[in-house]
């Protein structure tokens, strides 16, 4: 039987980046050794490298005064060394869920954080609005999609002091305008790679302004190096998740880019969206305008809420992997990322229907 995955991270890959990634556990660029054992100083992996941020450059049109790096420790590990390197006093953050309340806690080891606006008060099941973005901040972080609710902010705000957004989630997904962002960072297992590798989107001017001194590794000046081949090669970077995440920014590009992405996934969530509306047995948990491309979260009505077990068992015997949806939402989520298949949503939704038939 298909399996169709729908795991919210680590997530779906392009069949052709995983294809790719086991020749090159055989045989790395023609080297006769695999590339878990290579040296990262290989001229091929030098040219692995540069071409990963090439990609990202002509993906996300990134202007030349940002740096793009691949570091290691996950998003989590940005949430301190972001107000590291650009908190002086005081910093913004919109909370919209977990991940964004984890983030602010980290940065108040630097400095004051205002929190401008939460969604906590309704389990974070919409992106607030009417707040005001204070202009004696160093900067406002974001985080534009979130995973466990269900959530997303499908436009970039102008902002009038630096925005920095955490896109672990939704990262190619759509266009993104990178100009009015001075930095943009994220795990690469939810949309452009596996786990292992955290990309960094930032422009060089911000760097070097706070008053501490800085650990060498959190430092991003470290990282972007004295000149190009050693820009993210301090250390040993993730070679592996780097060079997975190098095949699946090819397979975008050849899909069409980032525009063509962005209209199959619109494609794909109308499709899971509009059953759940739809179908008796189930609701949206998101506000409708705020309602994520990446991550579907979806409950039983109330009326049947005792099916949720069996609707779970049936999904499951139909193929549909990780839709469980997070202990503090409850529920199901279908994450859809880039890679998800509309064939796996088609099954999905099918599955739905078939329920609702037998059990309605």
């Amino acid at each position: 039987m298909k399996k169709h995955n729908f795991n919210a991270g680590p997530c779906v890959l392009p069949r052709e980046a995983v294809e790719s990634a086991i020749e090159a556990i055989r045989d790395f660029d023609g080297t006769g050794i695999g590339i878990l054992e290579i040296s990262h100083r290989t001229p091929g992996w030098e040219r692995i490298m540069k071409e990963t941020a090439d990609l990202w450059r002509e993906l996300l049109n990134i202007p030349d005064n940002y740096k793009v790096l691949f570091l290691g420790g996950g998003a989590s590990t940005q949430f301190f060394t972001v107000p590291a390197n650009l908190l002086s006093k005081k910093a913004a953050y919109l909370q919209t869920g977990v991940w964004a309340k984890k983030a602010a806690k980290e940065a108040k080891y630097y400095g004051d954080v205002e929190i401008v606006a939460s969604s906590e008060d309704k389990t974070y099941s919409y992106i607030p609005k009417g707040y005001t973005i204070p202009t004696d901040v160093d900067y406002f972080h974001i985080t534009t999609n979130n995973t466990i609710y269900g959530t997303e902010i499908h436009e970039d705000m102008d902002c009038p002091v630096t925005l920095v957004a955490d896109m672990s989630s939704d990262i190619l997904s759509r266009p993104v305008d990178v100009s009015k962002y001075g930095m943009i960072y994220g795990g690469a297992q939810k949309n452009v790679g596996p786990a292992g590798v955290t990309f960094v989107i930032v422009r060089e001017d911000l760097l070097g302004k706070v008053d501490r001194k800085l650990q060498t590794m959190v430092d991003y000046r470290t990282h972007i190096g004295d000149e190009e081949r050693n820009r993210s090669m301090f250390n040993t970077p993730p070679v592996f998740p780097i060079f997975v995440m190098h095949e699946t920014l090819k397979w975008v590009k050849k899909l069409g880019g980032v525009e063509a992405m962005y209209k199959i996934n619109k494609e794909k969530a109308e499709l899971l969206y509009n059953e759940i509306d739809r179908n008796k047995m189930f609701v949206g948990t998101a506000a409708k305008e705020d309602r994520s491309l990446m991550n579907v979260c979806f409950v039983m009505a109330e009326q049947y809420k005792d099916k949720e077990a069996a609707f779970m068992e049936f999904a499951k015997a139909a193929g549909m992997v990780g839709i469980k949806g997070h202990r503090s939402v409850g529920g199901f989520r279908a994450s859809i990322y880039n890679a998800c298949p509309r064939e796996s949503v088609e099954a999905l939704v099918k599955c739905m229907q078939e329920f609702e038939a037998q059990n309605a």
